[in-house]
């Protein structure tokens, strides 16, 4: 089987691509029961200052080091009241 290929029994007739994209970004509960009866509670958040791309961009930009470039290129053409100091690590 191809990466791209889908399995028969899959079937996503009617399912609608990014129905629940905004609330993924603010993060989600995941709960997983346990064969032995037990049941786990995963809180999932986004990592602080986490950038998440809408999908047409996802397009133009498949990866952090393309939209870092990107974005460096547009930072001279901000007004300097936008620009912030970085603090060093």
């Amino acid at each position: 089987m191809q990466d791209n290929d889908m399995r028969a029994e899959y079937n996503f007739t009617g399912g609608v691509r990014g129905k629940r994209y905004r609330a993924m970004q603010a993060g989600y509960t995941i709960t997983i029961h346990e064969a032995d009866g037990t049941t786990v509670v995963k809180e999932v958040l986004p990592k602080k200052g986490a950038v998440i791309p809408e999908t047409d961009v996802q397009a133009y930009f498949s990866d952090s080091e393309s939209v870092n470039r990107a974005l460096r290129c547009l930072i001279p053409l901000l007004p300097k009241k936008y620009k912030i100091k970085h603090k060093k690590a």
